[in-house]
């Protein structure tokens, strides 16, 4: 069987929106690429998130003062934070690290790493899409959080400080200027912040999947495989083994989402990789009009308009990758659209599940491998890996060809490996 697979330069494992991403970028740099994944394009945590590219994304969900919210959070029904009893003690290192990471001063460096990741995310990602015929997938677009009132956004002011200090631009919108942008939200909700230079996928598995088939129409090839295991000779990794076959490797991207963990640990050490369980409802005959995506700073989770209706997307569960999803969340979600749109129609719905891959301190491993010249590393995106796709796939592909990002002048060593 092996003598029937072809040698490539480089493999990737991972064809979810930071994948195909590299896997683009390698290929225009003129190498022969193959994607492996036990999954189609677009099929994982890509094909659930909430569809946007957000620029405003430097700030990490551990403000500063996080910890003292956690135990109202986790208390209220209605809220955006679970973790079940029996997974309380897998969850704690990893909660703990990530408190200890929203100290001010962390914060401020986690913030410029995120930011400088962010900056022209949005052109990026429609170059990206013009560049591979899949621009019908996306637009660009303001992009709204939501607030009660003015008071309500003061309240976020750390956040809002954060981003203003990174150069992120809105403009105010207030009372009947709210219902002027957006005349479905309800008259509870009197105070919106507009984003400019933002942007969002309309379908983003439908966006990935395109993004897949230039890159195949190129001559790139994707083969669905479920890696097992890397084997190492002399020391050195020379294969992947699959649940079908041995298949040979040259150099290797490892963008696997939360999957890379063991991947990570063979070839280099342990990360405190964890899963942040997201979940969306889309509702597909919602009987409303929504102009664009909405983060609803209340409840924590983004509406947007999708190809298929509005999509619902948020709340974070830590209860690893085996444990079945958790009905009582498609509820949630579903009061949360009611109380923004008391005029939406959500008998007809569909729901899911996925795996956002988290790091304690929020920031992406963008490396080449401590341990191996020919390892390359992309996870860890959390709630960024859909914005992040097209720059993590320069950065790799600048990483691998050059040995290092000076055409994107992005300095690498917030996301380094070694951190951990």
């Amino acid at each position: 069987m092996e003598n029937e697979i072809k040698p490539v330069d480089v493999t990737v494992i991972g064809a979810g929106i930071i994948g195909i991403s590299c896997a683009l970028q390698l290929q225009k740099k003129g190498y022969s690429v193959r994607v492996v994944d036990r999954l189609p394009p677009g099929e994982g945590a890509s094909y659930g998130n909430a569809g946007i590219f957000a620029e405003c994304g430097c700030v990490p969900v551990n403000l500063p003062g996080f910890a003292w919210q956690i135990p109202k959070l986790m208390l209220d029904p209605l809220g955006p934070l679970s973790i079940p009893g029996n997974y309380m003690l897998k969850a704690a290192p990893w909660g703990l690290s990530f408190v200890w990471n929203s100290r001010r001063s962390k914060f401020e460096k986690v913030a410029d790493g995120l930011s400088a990741l962010l900056k022209d995310a949005t052109r990026l990602h429609l170059e990206q899409a013009r560049e591979a015929g899949a621009e019908q997938w996306l637009s660009a677009s303001p992009y709204y959080y939501l607030y009660r009132d003015r008071a309500h956004f003061q309240g976020d002011r750390v956040a809002w400080e954060a981003r203003r200090k990174r150069g992120i631009r809105y403009d105010e919108l207030e009372n009947e200027q709210v219902q002027a942008a957006e005349p479905a939200v309800s008259s509870e909700f009197n105070f919106m912040a507009s984003l400019h230079n933002h942007g969002f996928a309309r379908n983003p598995e439908q966006l990935v999947k395109a993004l897949a088939q230039s890159f195949t129409d190129k001559g790139g090839e994707i083969l669905l495989r479920d890696v097992r295991d890397i084997e190492l000779l002399d020391s050195k990794p020379r294969a992947l083994i699959t649940h079908k076959e041995r298949l040979p490797i040259d150099k290797l991207v490892v963008a696997a989402g939360v999957w890379s963990r063991q991947l990570v640990a063979k070839l280099d050490r342990s990360v405190p990789l964890q899963s942040e369980r997201g979940y969306h409802i889309e509702v597909s005959a919602p009987g409303i009009e929504l102009n664009n995506p909405i983060m609803f700073a209340e409840g924590k989770l983004v509406a947007t308009p999708m190809t298929g209706g509005i999509r619902f997307a948020g709340l974070v569960e830590f209860g690893g990758l085996e444990a079945e999803p958790n009905e009582r969340f498609a509820s949630r979600l579903l009061h949360h659209a009611k109380k923004l749109f008391p005029a939406i129609d959500t008998r007809e719905y569909r729901e899911w599940m996925g795996h956002r891959p988290s790091l304690p301190d929020s920031l992406p491993v963008i490396d080449r491998s401590p341990n191996h010249d020919s390892v390359y590393y992309a996870f860890g995106h959390q709630h960024m890996g859909l914005t992040l796709g097209p720059r993590t796939g320069q950065l790799v592909a600048e990483l691998l060809s050059t040995g290092a990002t000076a055409e994107s002048g992005i300095d690498l060593s917030p996301y380094r490996l070694s951190r951990f």
